[in-house]
């Protein structure tokens, strides 16, 4: 698992380093160009993810939530470097964002230590709900910028209802993915498998 993740590196590297756009923003359509990115690019975080799950052993850290709030600050206030004549720096820097500063995010917020029965409660919801959201909000996304572009000249005022609903909505069909769906098809497969 550890030679994959370091290849799956590589690779990310790779494609953000020589990029036409000096970023790793792609595969979203079925081409073979597209494919090859949206490949590349989901592949170091899902095995990172696996090896991550595998190997490491959180601690506990003091105020884990306020360093992550921190580092995921940092890298969103800075979203990119180099201008249009160093593309390379920025896919640089978002492989650095991608192969090192997300999994020790990761890594701070599995280590973090819970207060509470409520904040236990809050946190198994999120992470469980994590991966359906990441898989559903997309085209519930797409509906409110396409809102936004069919309604030029929309107020911040006027766009934040819909916003919220958009984020309603995502939570909560990531959590009806997860009830019919993920979790009926671990178990089965638990049943299968193991």
């Amino acid at each position: 698992m550890s030679i994959l993740v370091v290849i799956a590196a590589a690779a990310l590297a790779h494609l953000a380093i020589t990029s036409p756009n000096g970023d790793v923003s792609g595969g979203w359509t079925l081409n073979a160009e597209q494919l090859r990115i949206g490949i590349t690019r989901t592949m170091y975080p899902f095995f990172a993810g696996l090896l991550l799950s595998r190997v490491a052993k959180p601690t506990r850290i003091r105020h884990a939530f306020l360093w992550c709030t921190l580092l995921i600050a940092a890298v969103l206030y800075m979203p990119r470097i180099g201008g249009a004549e160093h593309l390379w720096m920025n896919g640089l820097y978002e492989s650095i964002c991608i192969i090192v500063v997300f999994p020790l995010i990761v890594y701070l917020g599995a280590s973090g230590i819970i207060h509470s029965r409520t904040e236990q409660k809050i946190c198994r919801f999120l992470g469980d709900i994590s991966y359906p959201l990441y898989l559903v909000h997309y085209p519930l996304v797409y509906f409110y910028v396409a809102w936004i572009s069919n309604n030029k000249g929309t107020t911040i005022i006027q766009a934040w209802p819909y916003a919220l609903a958009i984020l309603a909505g995502s939570i909560v069909l990531a959590y009806a993915a997860l009830k019919w769906y993920d979790e009926p098809v671990r178990k089965w497969l638990r049943k299968k498998i193991g």
